[in-house]
């Protein structure tokens, strides 16, 4: 049975503009103005915030209907790497009030979406995180994306549906924004935990979200499966396709997605016709591509016709895969 939410600033604005842009990725954007590997972009929020409203003023200039926070990792169980984990409110408020910055000069409602990226731990019986501690940590994280000005949360990057389901339970018991989510597909259109997307549309569309849908993924051809999946259960409630931007390859020492403006166009293209309401993309993305995909909604170019890049024949090495694979799992 699907929870219906009430009318909100998110159902409004898609009832306004039909399809809505999402942003592109912020770890990359962030790496070029100086972020050093292993550092938690969180902290930019307070020490550098005038870089990351570079970054969100970029996507909103090319065309973003919606930006996401600089706050991926910003719970407790990440933070604790980096000794932080006792400023979770602080940094998650500081994001949010940098994002709406960027939003609120724009010449148009521009939402602001706080981003919240997996705990990193693993719930029992798998690992040691029982469920309740990990609402009360999204909680926690959702507390301060509110205080600091957010239009909604924005769940993002699950393999887990019991994850997920705490994720958008704690935002809930923290305040009363819309909540979307959004779950990875990577293996034959699968999440790393093997969710399928027929069963986290329907988990999902229980649980009462404002919009679900798929990000980040391993290429675009499984993501653009789990999307059409998704459509076919016709929940009515909105979806999300925000994909990597290709896959990535290395190329001498530095890490190159292989999705260009215009491939990321076509992709919206399908995304469109398939039914997504909300479009975007993740890794590897930059304004030029959010660009090019405000184009194609608008009307003002027509997509090229381009297949989705598959996933690597022999499947991805330890070296070819995502940054968000190894580590910390940075959103780029």
């Amino acid at each position: 049975m699907v929870q219906r939410v009430s009318m909100n600033v998110l159902e409004t604005l898609i009832n306004e503009r039909t399809h809505l842009l999402v942003d592109g990725g912020m770890g990359t954007q962030l790496f070029a103005s100086g972020l050093q590997a292993g550092d938690p972009p969180e902290l930019w929020n307070i020490d550098f915030p005038d870089r990351v409203v570079a970054v969100h003023s970029a996507y909103v200039t090319a065309g973003s209907d919606i930006v996401l926070t600089n706050s991926f990792g910003g719970n407790r169980y990440r933070l604790m790497l980096h000794k932080s984990d006792d400023r979770v409110f602080e940094l998650n408020k500081a994001a949010a009030e940098v994002a709406r910055r960027a939003a609120d000069i724009a010449d148009k409602q521009v939402l602001v979406a706080g981003s919240m990226g997996p705990s990193g731990e693993l719930l029992e019986p798998m690992g040691t995180m029982t469920i309740e501690e990990c609402t009360e940590a999204f909680a926690e994280q959702a507390g301060g994306l509110a205080a600091g000005g957010a239009d909604l949360i924005w769940v993002e990057t699950m393999s887990d549906l019991d994850e997920v389901s705490a994720a958008v339970r704690g935002a809930k018991q923290a305040c009363e924004l819309p909540v979307v989510a959004t779950m990875s597909f990577d293996t034959a259109g699968r999440t790393m935990m093997g969710v399928k997307g027929e069963d986290a549309v329907a988990a999902l569309a229980e649980i009462g979200v404002a919009g679900f849908g798929a990000n980040c993924g391993n290429n675009l051809r499984d993501t653009e499966a789990a999307m059409v999946a998704m459509a076919a259960a016709g929940t009515g409630v909105p979806l999300v396709a925000k994909s990597n931007a290709g896959i990535p390859e290395w190329k001498a020492d530095t890490l190159v997605y292989n999705g260009t403006p215009e491939i990321m166009g076509a992709h919206t293209r399908r995304m469109m016709d398939a039914g997504v309401s909300l479009i975007g993309a993740c890794c590897g993305s930059t304004s030029e591509h959010i660009g090019y995909m405000r184009s194609v909604i608008d009307g003002a170019i027509t997509a090229p016709d381009l297949p989705a890049p598959g996933p690597v024949a022999s499947g991805p090495t330890d070296t070819e895969r995502s940054p968000r694979r190894r580590g910390r799992r940075r959103k780029n």
